[in-house]
């Protein structure tokens, strides 16, 4: 059960917290902010969040439909698709706007945390994260079978990135098994980016990986490892149950008609 269901009296405060650390963690290039609503845009990358409307306070709804037409038209400037995600910040009276509206639902995400007390990271790997970006970007891209024409924008992404980030490769002499960004912001330690190479998925990898970064996190004072998962990632959501962690609320993506 998720976090949000236990305690729906500090939900908002549980959820800005992680809703701002992976604003840091993951930086879009450029940021708008229309009241509450952070407008996260880049040319870059295609990443829906890093192309989306976030909603941040569920009682600010004064003239919704003024302001989707101003966000619809940064992100026709940019070439993308108008898309809004909403976690429990939006709030219904958003949802059901758009619902009258016949905006589209999709991609369902978990937000995911572990209590690195409770972790089992004695017998994990020791792991120095690479200095080299761009040999991390190639195997980060080649594992998780994108398009070598996202390079550049993975780039700027990881360059903008404030907090201490750790670029983690698993390798076989040259050739990439699994990589991951643990982006470690005060005490808490963020996974990004999680991927194995097909050719070798369900050998573990993932899983040593993932370890060895979060006890390179807690060596760093971090107490509690978090990330984001698609609901429909059984693997994934299996490993990451498996590791220990437990889900803390969700979010979708929504899209106009049309779009």
């Amino acid at each position: 059960m998720a976090l949000v269901s236990r305690h729906p009296a500090s939900v908002l405060a549980i959820v800005r917290r992680y809703e701002a650390a992976g604003f840091r963690a993951w930086p879009a290039a450029a940021v708008h902010y229309d009241g509450t609503w952070v407008v996260r845009l880049t040319a870059g990358h295609p990443a829906k969040r890093l192309n989306s409307v976030n909603p941040l306070d569920p009682g600010d709804i004064q003239h919704i439909a003024e302001r989707i037409g101003r966000a619809s038209r940064r992100f026709d400037a940019y070439g993308r698709p108008l898309t809004f995600r909403i976690s429990p910040l939006s709030g219904p009276i958003l949802s059901k706007h758009l619902d009258s509206d016949g905006w589209s639902t999709f991609d369902e995400s978990l937000v995911m945390r572990l209590p690195l007390a409770d972790a089992q990271l004695d017998a994990a790997m020791d792991q120095i994260p690479l200095k080299d970006i761009s040999r991390f970007i190639g195997a980060a891209l080649k594992v998780s079978a994108s398009d070598v024409s996202l390079r550049p924008g993975l780039s700027e992404i990881i360059g903008a990135i404030q907090p201490e980030a750790g670029l983690f490769a698993l390798e076989d002499g040259t050739e990439p098994l699994a990589t991951l960004i643990c982006v470690h912001d005060g005490d808490l330690a963020g996974l990004f980016e999680v991927a194995t190479d097909r050719s070798v998925r369900n050998q573990g990898h993932g899983r040593h990986l993932i370890l060895s970064a979060l006890k390179w996190a807690r060596l760093r004072g971090a107490r509690e490892a978090w990330l984001q998962v698609e609901a429909d990632n059984a693997p994934a959501l299996a490993l990451y149950r498996s590791l220990g962690f437990d889900e803390v609320y969700r979010y979708h993506y929504r899209r106009p008609p049309g779009a």
